[in-house]
């Protein structure tokens, strides 16, 4: 699930960051690693264990040498811990394609090699499992694997050799996957870009085939998404700014080159499930199909879905049109993030991902609708994050094992059982630490407004108490709780509804409202 971007200014230092630290001491967030994992992590870092399939060890000095392929890695400009660089080519002999004929791509996408520097059943190994996942604040991040690793070691920084797992994903004219291989090797990046200089070279054309290609291929599998009936969602960057003693709220819009990034990451996350479904053993990130948000209009009328009826009040709040016949999957691309009220809708629509888990396998495949994730329209596996995801070191020793022919390790086949509920254990957390920081954040906003009066539209209430429930304001775009008089009458479920700020502080009091 797309998680939303929420990012401190410098220049916004207090009360909200004092409150983010209290926050961490509350959810009882690690702020170190123990020492025995962080020894660990500093002797794998000295000298990576590169597994092979045999159970021999494979040094740096005798894994192939894939150095040769100028790679490049794309990430937020200061980001050390980088999981995947590509290298993206036409295929030879090929030529450049034609009216979509007779051309094709040849991507090689290296993935960081994290299972040579975690040892199955150390104490690195047990504090990843512990952790599951990269925890992401508004002010810093709180990461699954020892710095020394996560942003230096295992790391695909430029001009550094790494050990990697290496894909090579050959597509047609049309960015149809044809061919994929996964091997070990030896890699090295050429250059560490951010997505603002690479959008700048593609828009003024100067940019080096490679990277030109980055654009072609982006846009064309766009196009096989879109016809997928897939769900395209570009999540905008909240930034929080402090401004004359008060906090602000202003969108960043995703640049072009954010998606044709994302666009190669899912291909790569499409191929494993597709080598794991063939093998007979893997683990895929699904989403059952629920439901209205994912249905065409053409489909006829859509199930009751609470879920999507309270994003249609939200997009009404926001006053965003949304017809009945147009598909959620068709509204998406209709809006613009760089407006507020499409970009604090696209901040809501992440709601509508959850509920997404991990299927395993081991023998038999699920048959196909069980396979699939919906929103992505196609079976799809978590693998191309590990430094900042656990499930991903995995996917990639099915996916070596598989593209091989060979049988997975003990240690991957022994761990998959499990796997489905530590993922969604930590799921758990980074959802609970994003609604939190969102409570923060909005507290912020308005902590200086308690007693004013707003415009809002009731989205939801509770079933077991009408007179409570949840309102949509319209300016600033923020969403609370709301409740009457425990006496009182039922919240109007779907209206308009002037409301007063009750509460906004903090770290102490969440944004609360009454009827005005």
């Amino acid at each position: 699930m797309p998680r939303r971007h929420m990012h401190v200014t410098d220049a916004a230092e207090a009360p909200l960051r004092a409150a983010l630290h209290e926050l961490r001491g509350h959810l009882e967030i690690p702020d170190h690693f123990p020492p025995t994992a962080q020894a660990e992590a500093e002797s794998a870092a000295r000298a990576p264990r590169i597994p092979a399939a045999d159970g021999a060890v494979v040094t740096e000095h005798t894994l192939e040498d894939a150095t040769d392929l100028p790679l490049f890695t794309i990430d937020p400009p200061g980001a050390l811990d980088l999981d995947q660089a590509m290298f993206l080519s036409r295929r030879r002999g090929w030529g450049p394609p034609t009216a979509r004929t007779g051309g094709g791509f040849r991507i090689h996408y290296a993935i960081a090699d994290v299972a040579s520097f975690v040892t199955p059943g150390g104490a690195l190994d047990a504090e990843a499992h512990h952790r599951v996942t990269t925890l992401y604040f508004p002010d810093e991040r709180i990461p699954l694997h020892p710095p020394d690793l996560s942003e230096g070691a295992a790391s695909l920084l430029p001009d550094q050799d790494r050990p990697a797992v290496l894909w090579q994903l050959d597509l047609d004219a049309d960015a149809a996957l044809t061919g994929i291989s996964v091997r070990r090797a030896l890699v090295r990046s050429r250059a560490r870009l951010d997505y603002a200089g690479v959008q700048r070279v593609l828009d003024d054309e100067t940019a080096e085939e490679p990277l030109a290609l980055l654009r072609e291929i982006g846009r064309l599998r766009e196009e096989r998404e879109a016809a997928r009936g897939a769900i395209s969602l570009h999540v905008p960057e909240q930034e929080i700014v402090e401004r004359d003693g008060r906090y602000t709220l202003e969108y960043r819009a995703p640049l072009p080159a954010y998606g044709w990034n994302a666009q190669i990451s899912l291909l790569a996350g499409m191929a494993a499930a597709e080598l794991m479904l063939a093998s007979g053993t893997g683990i895929l990130r699904t989403l059952p199909p629920p439901s209205s948000q994912l249905r065409s209009s053409r489909e006829g009328p859509p199930p009751r879905d609470g879920s999507v009826a309270r994003l249609r009040r939200t997009a009404q709040a926001l006053g965003i049109d949304w017809p009945h016949h147009t598909s959620y999957a068709a509204l998406l691309r209709t809006l613009d993030p760089r407006r507020d009220t499409d970009a604090a809708f696209l901040q809501e629509c992440t709601t509508l991902l959850r509920g997404a888990g991990y299927t395993v396998f081991d023998g038999t495949p699920p048959d196909a609708s069980a396979a699939q994730h919906a929103a992505l329209a196609a079976p799809y596996a978590h693998a191309t994050a590990p430094l900042r995801r656990l499930v991903d070191r995995y996917t990639s020793e099915l996916c070596l094992a598989a593209s091989a022919g060979a049988a997975p390790a003990e240690w991957v086949r022994g761990a998959l059982a499990a796997l489905p509920h530590e993922m969604e254990t930590g799921t758990q957390r980074a959802n609970q630490v994003e609604r939190a920081c969102v409570d923060l954040v909005e507290a912020a906003l308005l902590r200086d407004r308690v007693g004013e009066t707003f415009d809002a539209l009731v989205v939801e209430t509770q079933e077991d108490d009408p007179t409570r429930g949840t309102v949509q304001l319209h300016d600033p775009a923020v969403i609370g709780p709301v409740e009457t008089a425990p006496d009182g009458p039922a919240l109007p479920l779907g209206h308009r509804l002037r409301v007063r700020l009750a509460a906004a502080d903090p770290g102490r009091e969440p944004v609360r409202f009454i009827p005005a």
